[in-house]
Parts: structure tokens; C-alpha cells; sequence
């Protein structure tokens, strides 16, 4: 009997953003089964900018494709305008959401601390290393604590777009540089009292896909937004914004003459075959 692929619904335990919060989240796995038992599993959406933010998902591949890679290791640069750089070989576990990273150059990041970095998150405690020498000094530890889901959520940010706990209002078509965006909102619940970041994403009308977004670092308190934007690439089947760039805006996502701030991801492998021991301290 011809069999076709199928979706069923797991709950995986992840981070649902870079606030370090556990949550259950909702991915789909694919598996054969025979066709006649095929159901056609779609989300209940909240409302016409949620299916927005799914239609994007799906064009630049969901979660559970993502969690088929396993893991990833690649290149992370981080340039400022005054031409300071880091450079940092990053690698994620996905189940579990556990994170690496060795600093090659940290001008920006812990600049005071000269020679080789590694900072990771285990799933359970965030660490440093300097030059091979576990560091307990809580501020040094404070930044890994921010650097460590934040470069994980980056990562993984499009189709963490739908976890739970996520709301979604649409604000507007825009035209932006002869392109058409549906322009989402999405905020977070706010499950301690503190402010939670805010996303506006300028979704392509014809592509589906983010090209920019406005977001908010309430970590930091800026609640003043910064403008992203993103430049895409296919990586074994999945579409991922490798080049990046951020400055400061407003929520008309205006471009000033103010200098990018840029990012690029490079040489990125999945499925290297990590486990826990490549987070641990």
C-alpha cells in the first residue's frame, strides 16, 4: 500500500525565548503512515497575523525540521561600527537547548579578558571559561547568561515564532522600498512581573518571508526598537537569515543614516554528532 508522510503532534521541552524560561512547546514530526489514516493536522489560529507567522514557518521550515539536524556548529561574527569584532565558533544541541561558545576574538565581549573564551549553558547552569580557567565572577557570568540563549534564539528564532506563550495582532500593510509587508506584532506572556521583548515583523506579501523586523532589548532596557535586516540562505533545507544587520529605529521601521551593526553566520554544519559532554564545564 502507497504510504505518504504524515504530521503528528509531540510536546518537546524548550527555552521560548531568550528570557531563559521552560516551556512546553508544540512541533510537528513527520512519519509513515499507511494513507488511509492520514489526518490533516493544522493549528487553530488566533487570528489572521498568527496564520501569517505560520505561513512564514513553513516556507523557512519548522521546528521539527530543525530538531532532525540534531545540532549545529558554525561561525559567528559580531562587527560594531567602530569596527570592534567577535568571532566565536558557535555550537547548539537542540533537544535541550544547549549551547557553546569559544571566543577566537572578543573585542566587545569581555574585551578586559585577553586569549581564548568558552562560555556555554549545559541545560542546567550557564559557565566561562578564560584560557581554559573556570571564571565564577558574576557580572562575566551575567553576559553568558544573555549571550548564550540569545545567540541560540537568533538561530532558531523563525519557527520558535510559533511557540506557546506567544501572542499575535496585525498592525498594518506597508510598503517599504517598492516591497509590500504584512507587519505582525508579536509579544510575549509575562510570566514574572518583568517587561517582555516586542518583535514587529515586516513579512513579504509575495515571498512569505521576514526581511526585517523591529525588536525591542528589554534585558538591557531598551524598550526603544532596533531595526533588523536579514538576507537568507539555504542550508540542507532549511532557510536561514546568515547575514544580518541592526541599528536603532522607530516603529516605522525608518533607516537613518546611522551606522549597521552586522552579523554573519558561516561555515554551518548540522548533524556533527554532539552530546551533553560538549556543553559541560
Amino acid at each position: 500500500m502507497r504510504k505518504i508522510l504524515a504530521v503528528s503532534l509531540i510536546s518537546i521541552t524548550t527555552l521560548v525565548s531568550c528570557k531563559d524560561e521552560k516551556k512546553a512547546i508544540v512541533t510537528e514530526v513527520k512519519q509513515d503512515v499507511p494513507e488511509q489514516m492520514v489526518i490533516d493536522v493544522k493549528p487553530e489560529f488566533k487570528n489572521k497575523a498568527h496564520e501569517l507567522v505560520y505561513e512564514m514557518v513553513q516556507k523557512v521550515g519548522d521546528y521539527s525540521t530543525l530538531m532532525s539536524k540534531k545540532d549545529v556548529v558554525y561561525t559567528y561574527t559580531y562587527q560594531t561600527p567602530d569596527g570592534k569584532t567577535d568571532v566565536t565558533t558557535e555550537k547548539y544541541m537542540f533537544n535541550g537547548e544547549l549551547s557553546y561558545g569559544m571566543y577566537t576574538k572578543h573585542e566587545r565581549s569581555l574585551a578586559d579578558m585577553e586569549g581564548m573564551l568558552e562560555q556555554g549553558y549545559d541545560g542546567s547552569e550557564y559557565w566561562l571559561k578564560h584560557k581554559g580557567e573556570a571564571v565564577n565572577d558574576p557580572k562575566a557570568l551575567k553576559r553568558v547568561a544573555f549571550n548564550r540563549p540569545t545567540n541560540f534564539y537568533w538561530f532558531t528564532m523563525m519557527p520558535k515564532l510559533l511557540d506557546p506563550g506567544l501572542n499575535y495582532e496585525y498592525i498594518k500593510e506597508q510598503t517599504v522600498a517598492d516591497k509590500v509587508y504584512d507587519v505582525v506584532k508579536v509579544t510575549f506572556d509575562a510570566t514574572d512581573g518583568k517587561p517582555k521583548d516586542i518583535y514587529q515583523l515586516y513579512i513579504n506579501k509575495d515571498t512569505k518571508l521576514v526581511d526585517q523586523f523591529l525588536f525591542t532589548v528589554m534585558d538591557f532596557g531598551k524598550s526603544d526598537p532596533l531595526l533588523m535586516q536579514l538576507e537568507y540562505e539555504n542550508i540542507d533545507g532549511l532557510l536561514l537569515p546568515t547575514k544580518r544587520k541592526y541599528k536603532a529605529s522607530n516603529w516605522d521601521a525608518e533607516v537613518t543614516d546611522k551606522p549597521w551593526i552586522l552579523v554573519n553566520w558561516t561555515n554551518i554544519k548540522f548533524n556533527n554528532g554532539l552530546n551533553k559532554a560538549d556543553f559541560t564545564k
